[in-house]
């Protein structure tokens, strides 16, 4: 990684409770409002043209943002990776990091046989 990527910053997407957190650790949150999904893309297309490194998105708005944030993932530089909202985890990380490194070698290394 270079200390370019080191320098940009982070947000985090997704309802007040969810995102205000991360404030504490330096990120930058963006409170999206229940319904307001037009809101939700603009911001994110923002985040993407300011050249953020990460962008966290609460799971429930990464269901919602699938399609762009699949765009995204494939042809900029921002990563938007999915983190678990108050009612907990719907298992959309595990899910992006297992189709990642399913790209990324050809094979899934998580399944149990």
């Amino acid at each position: 990684m270079s200390t370019a990527s080191l320098q940009r910053p982070m947000a985090a997407l997704g309802d007040y409770e969810s995102v205000l957190p991360f404030q504490a650790v330096g990120i930058e949150p963006h409170v999206l409002e229940e319904g307001a999904e037009a809101e939700a893309r603009t911001a994110l297309t923002q985040l993407v043209q300011r050249k953020y490194a990460v962008v966290f998105v609460v799971e429930d708005w990464y269901e919602r943002l699938r399609e762009r944030i699949e765009e995204i993932n494939e042809k900029e530089e921002t990563s938007i990776v999915p983190i678990p909202g108050l009612r907990g985890s719907k298992g959309l990380g595990f899910k992006s990091i297992k189709s990642s490194v399913e790209r990324a070698v050809g094979m899934d290394i998580f399944s149990v046989k």
